[in-house]
Formats: C-alpha cells, structure tokens, sequence
C-alpha cells in the first residue's frame, strides 16, 4: 500500500498537477527515485539505518544484508521475516525522496536529480531514520509513530534547501503553473490518501488493536483537515479550490502520521483542524508576505505541507499521546517515551508525571531541530558537490521547452497518432540585446 502511494500515486500526482510541458519530467523524477532507492536501500541504506551499532547517528553496512539467510530469518521480535521489513522500510525511504523531489519539478537537471537521490538517501534519510528508529541517541525517546520527523520534516526542509541551491523555474513557469490535469491530480491524490492505511496502519508490523486505532484516526485527522482548509478558502477566497483540498488532505495524512496509534480519535480531529488550518496559513498568507519564502521557489510547496504539518504533527504527539497508548506500542524494554504533555497535567498529583511530560515535549523539540539542522546541512553539501559534476539546474533554452528538449517525449499527442506540432525555432539572440 505504501508503494502505491509512489507508483503509481506520486506518479500520476507530479504529472498532472505542472503545468503541461513538465507532465513527463515530473512523473519520471519520481519513477527514477523509487528505482533508484530500491537498489541502494538492499545494497546498504536499509543497514545504515538499521542495522549493528557504528555511530550515535548511524548503523554498520554488511554485505550478508542481500543474503538468503540475513532476509528469511525473523525480524527482531516481530513475526515477519526480515525481508518484510526491508522492502517496507524502502518505500517509507523512497516517498521521502519522491516527496522531496516535489520542491524541485519544472527546472531541475534530470543527470543532476540520477546522482542527488542516491547521495542523499545515503547521507542524509538514513541518519534520521537510524537516529530517531533504531539505536540513535534519540531513538527511545521521541514519539515518532510513523514517519512526522524522518520522513515529513526530512523531506520537507530538505527539498527547500534543494530548492535554494538549485534556483527558480523560468518566470513564466512561476506566474502560470496550472496543473494539466486536475482529474488526474485526484486519482493520485487518491492513492496517498488510501495508501496511508498501510503508512501508519503498517508501523506496528502487526494486526493489532495500535494498527486498527492508527488507521481510523489517519483517515479522521485527514477528512478534517481537508474540510476546514476548504473552509478557509471558501472564507477568504470566495471558492472552494480543488488543489487546495488536496493541500489539506496532504497536511492531514502529514499531520497525524507521527502520532496515529498513540491518539484517542478526539486528538486526531484536534489535529485535523490545526493541519488545515496552520499550513494553509503559512503557505497562504506568511509566503507571500515573506520575502525569505519568496526568494526560494518550492514548487509544490512542500515546505508547507511536510516540514510545517510535520513539525506541527510532532510537537502536538508531545502534547495528546496517552499513556496506555505509548505503552502498547513502545514495547522495548528500552523505550522511555513519556506521556503526552496534556496527560502529564491531568495527573498532576503525580510529580514523576509533569516531569515526564515537560520532558517529552523537550525531546520533541530537539528531534524537530536534530532534523532541520542535519538536513540544511547535508542537503547543502550534497547539491554543491553535484553542482560540481553537473549544473543542478536545465539551460535556460531547455526551461522554455520543457519535456520535449530534455526526454524528447511529451505527455499528450495534440492532433493526428501520436504527432505533435513541430517547435518553432526562435532565432537566439544574446543576452545583451535581449535585454536591451
């Protein structure tokens, strides 16, 4: 269910929500990376990020990790073989690349994104997955149900640095950038949404009462979501917008995915109203008044509806968790996970409680900023190491073509079978005079 949510879901989501010209591009950066992913997640990402001890922020590497052995035992104390586990760990890293990805359509260099996803995956997703999930300095101690910080944060501070270092689509692409294909833009919308089942139903690796609480509260928190940022814009734009109900039901999933299992269904609507409502503030009203947001062209606005909805979605797990919940799902004798904040408060009679739940909120706090700052840093290394292999971002001549000049494909045949109206060819005139 979770690779759905890539391919196709992703897939046909990039494809159709960029303006035409970019529809093949789009899809294709997302195709690459789920390719891509998979090879080096089997190879060595999936033992970076889960494997023996090696760093406070790292696992050790072994080449037995693609073994009969290695793959048909039992993962840990679970019932499922490790193979299981392995594949369903690669495609929680490969919609994080994909997602990321989304701040980058319509002008990044195809060869710039093939050498990008691998290095980052190596050096930056399997340090937040190793820290937070497995044995990391922070790995029995953050809430963290499903992915808000190692996946959401991850992708969405990190596809905005991306973002800066790669530079803006052509002008034009970024006043008039109507997606080709709305209907489109709703299946794949449609994949993530149901695809989210398995993205935090999954996360117990069992068929338990945690599982069937997480899914019904995914689909609660993303419902409400999607309403009251509908409602906001009916309020302040007089129309209900088709790609802002998308937005919302994004923040939604985004939202809640960090503490599906460990929240009574109330919280999850509370979480609804607060990821529609904050991220559309942020991506509404705060970017276009920010000069900061203005100077760097996320595309999609994943910095919006991940980063933001996931670090919203962290802190309130801090907040709402419930004690019986976390101690269900935590189950190694290693977890430390305190109760919600709000709990803590409840039962203020018992000291070691509010302790408990202000040191939660504290952990969560330093997660979030663990996240930011090692994603600024190494999504910034990453992207001027492969400027300097390859420009990151197209020739300006290929941005004012888009599919055509850089697969040589184009999304939809405009008349005859298959044919397409031959380019016209525009005489290049140097910068100078064109200027002038």
């Amino acid at each position: 269910m979770v690779g759905l949510q890539s391919v196709p879901g992703l897939v046909i989501l990039y494809g159709s929500m960029v303006k035409k010209k970019w529809a093949v591009n789009s899809a294709f950066m997302a195709l690459y990376a789920f390719a891509a992913v998979l090879i080096c997640w089997v190879l060595w990402a999936h033992q970076l990020s889960f494997g023996d001890d090696m760093l406070v922020i790292l696992g050790m590497p072994k080449l037995s990790s693609v073994t009969q052995a290695y793959l048909i035992e039992q993962q840990d104390d679970k019932t499922i073989p490790k193979a299981d586990y392995v594949f369903y760990q690669f495609v929680f890293a490969a919609i994080t690349v994909i997602l990321l990805g989304g701040s980058l359509l319509g002008r990044m260099n195809f060869y710039a994104w093939m050498i990008f996803v691998p290095l980052w995956l190596t050096f930056s997703y399997t340090v937040g997955a190793y820290t937070i999930w497995d044995k990391g300095f922070l790995a029995h101690r953050i809430i963290d149900f499903s992915g808000g910080y190692v996946i959401h944060m991850s992708s969405g501070v990190a596809g905005f640095t991306a973002a800066y270092w790669v530079g803006p689509r052509h002008q034009n692409d970024r006043d008039h950038f109507a997606p080709n294909n709305i209907i489109h833009m709703l299946a794949g919308a449609g994949f993530l949404w149901m695809g989210w089942s398995g993205f935090n139903g999954g996360s117990p690796l069992a068929a338990n009462q945690i599982t069937s609480l997480a899914v019904l509260n995914t689909h609660i928190c993303t419902a409400t979501s999607l309403l009251v940022w509908m409602f906001f814009d009916l309020i302040f734009h007089s129309k209900s917008s088709v790609i802002g109900a998308v937005q919302g039901m994004m923040t939604g999933l985004v939202c809640i995915t960090p503490a599906a299992g460990v929240v009574d269904s109330w919280a999850a609507m509370l979480m609804g109203v607060l990821a529609g409502s904050v991220p559309w503030y942020t991506m509404m009203v705060l970017h276009k008044k920010s000069t900061f947001f203005q100077r760097v062209d996320d595309t999609l606005g994943v910095f919006h509806t991940h980063a933001v909805a996931g670090l919203l979605g962290g802190l309130l797990s801090g907040i709402l968790a419930k004690p019986n919940l976390i101690h269900m799902f935590y189950t190694s004798k290693y977890s430390k996970q305190g109760p919600g904040l709000l709990y803590s408060i409840i039962n203020r009679s018992e000291a070691v409680h509010i302790r408990g739940g202000f040191t939660q909120m504290g952990y969560q706090l330093a997660g979030a900023a663990f996240i930011a700052a090692w994603n600024v840093v190494m999504t910034s290394l990453i992207c001027i190491f492969v400027s300097r292999i390859v420009d990151l971002k197209m020739h300006e001549d290929d941005l004012e073509v888009g599919d055509d000049a850089i697969h040589g494909e184009e999304a939809y045949a405009l008349w005859g079978d298959g044919q397409r109206h031959p380019r016209s060819i525009t005489p290049k005139i140097p910068s100078l005079f064109r200027r002038i």
